[in-house]
């Protein structure tokens, strides 16, 4: 049972007759027990007549999925089995995070028929969204009072990110098309693959004559190779106590999640296998062997309910776990926040050895708030921010010098550059035969 607004006015309207009650003469408080006699016999009344809201089928039509800001769109259908027409108001159940509109939906359902109401979802983080349960209540004719019940009709949606970093795609993927059909290169490297046989031009690298094909064609020929296929890359996504940390409009991870989805989508197209590892203590999301256009959403739906969790992330086992995903790497791409020499001493001392074979690259999401602060110097207090913001700028400057000497390579970015500049960096690598 529930009672509306309308009871409290007809209660507020009775102060009149008690007033005028009590002017005439008459004892008051017998008006006034009158008047809320009736009131309750009124509502009684109205909840006596309301259609049942037990009897009532609901059904729910919810998409498995959708992204960050996309509108959703949620309905809820209410059947009704009874006699008489149902007057509805349906509250459905969503977290907060879901956008869904507070206000409740009102529905008018007449006998055995059935009416869909829309409650559109917009998203603001990504995971999964739940609603337990619908609310609906049946008003009584009077409008004063009616009942209500609670359906279990479970209603998911796994909302994945974004993937604003898309727009970075067609530029890159023309940059791949040219550097894989019509640049040839014609010094061997790691990363390359015999291509084809042509003349030998002046300028060319002699390095490079085939002196077999020179003496078979009578002229002198020239091997030319081409970025090499069927790579291996392995991006490592910290979800550690550092990743949580807000930059821009979201945290760190999610900065790193378009990373990994952008150079995913690159190293995809050119015909690399790529994996992923999510990782802190244990592995909270790992992708392998997924190849196609089967990967971009393997990784979206893998990613999805991953957080940030606050604990240092275990660097050893998740250097230690690449193994279990392949066992010749050829890029290692890993994504986190190593921006204190004091707090990524456990980062530096499990950091693998780079080797011929393979390229290790670390991103890291920067604020370029800090630098802001760090050029401020117009009172004691700013004075005081800029001196810490230098500090933190020269700490992660040394933590980046450390990675350069152990054979790595750092890039350090605002949320918006990092994606673009770590997909330049593989074509990079790739141009350069060492990938």
């Amino acid at each position: 049972m529930f009672v509306t607004g309308r009871l409290a006015l007809a209660v507020g309207v009775g102060v009149v007759p008690v007033v005028l009650t009590g002017l005439a003469g008459y004892p008051a408080y017998a008006a006034l027990g009158i008047w809320i006699g009736l009131c309750v016999l009124l509502t009684a009344l109205d909840v006596v007549l309301a259609p049942s809201a037990r009897s009532v089928i609901v059904t729910r039509r919810v998409p498995d999925r959708t992204r960050i800001g996309e509108l959703v769109p949620v309905s809820v259908a209410l059947q009704n089995t009874g006699t008489r027409t149902l007057h509805a108001l349906i509250r459905d159940a969503w977290q907060p995070t879901a956008g869904a509109d507070g206000a409740r939906q009102r529905l008018e359902v007449p006998p055995g028929e059935r009416r869909r109401a829309e409650i559109p979802l917009l998203p603001r983080r990504r995971g999964e969204l739940v609603s337990e349960f619908v609310m609906v209540r049946s008003r009584g004719p009077l409008g004063l009072a009616g009942r209500q019940a609670r359906h279990r009709v479970r209603g998911a949606i796994r909302v994945l990110p974004a993937f604003s970093s898309r727009k970075h795609l067609p530029s890159r993927l023309a940059r791949l098309r040219e550097l894989d059909g019509n640049t040839s290169i014609q010094v061997r490297g790691q990363g390359t693959e015999f291509d084809s046989l042509r003349e030998y031009v002046r300028g060319d690298d002699v390095r490079s004559i085939d002196w077999r094909a020179t003496a078979r064609a009578g002229t002198t020929m020239l091997r030319t190779w081409r970025p090499e296929r069927d790579r291996h890359v392995v991006i490592i996504v910290d979800t550690g106590r550092t990743a949580a940390a807000r930059v821009g409009d979201g945290t760190r991870v999610d900065a790193s999640l378009e990373a990994t989805l952008l150079l995913a989508a690159l190293a995809a197209r050119a015909g690399d296998h790529v994996h992923l590892l999510m990782y802190d203590r244990v592995a909270r999301a790992r992708v392998t062997g997924v190849e196609g256009a089967g990967l971009l959403p393997a990784l979206t739906d893998a990613m999805a309910p991953v957080h940030a969790r606050l604990v240092d992330t275990d660097w050893p086992s998740a250097f230690a776990a690449v193994r279990t995903l392949t066992t010749r790497p050829s890029l290692i791409v890993v994504l986190t926040a190593q921006d204190a020499a004091e707090s990524a001493r456990g980062f530096l001392g499990a950091f693998p050895d780079a080797t011929r074979a393979t390229s290790i690259l670390v991103g890291s999401v920067t604020d370029d708030g800090i630098a802001d602060l760090a050029g401020k110097r117009g009172s004691r207090e700013e004075i005081y921010v800029a001196a810490a913001a230098e500090q933190t700028m020269r700490e992660a400057e040394n933590v980046a010098d450390a990675i350069r000497r152990a054979g790595g390579e750092a890039i350090a970015a605002d949320p918006e550059s990092l994606p673009p500049r770590i997909a330049d960096r593989y074509l990079e690598l790739k141009a350069a035969g060492r990938l």
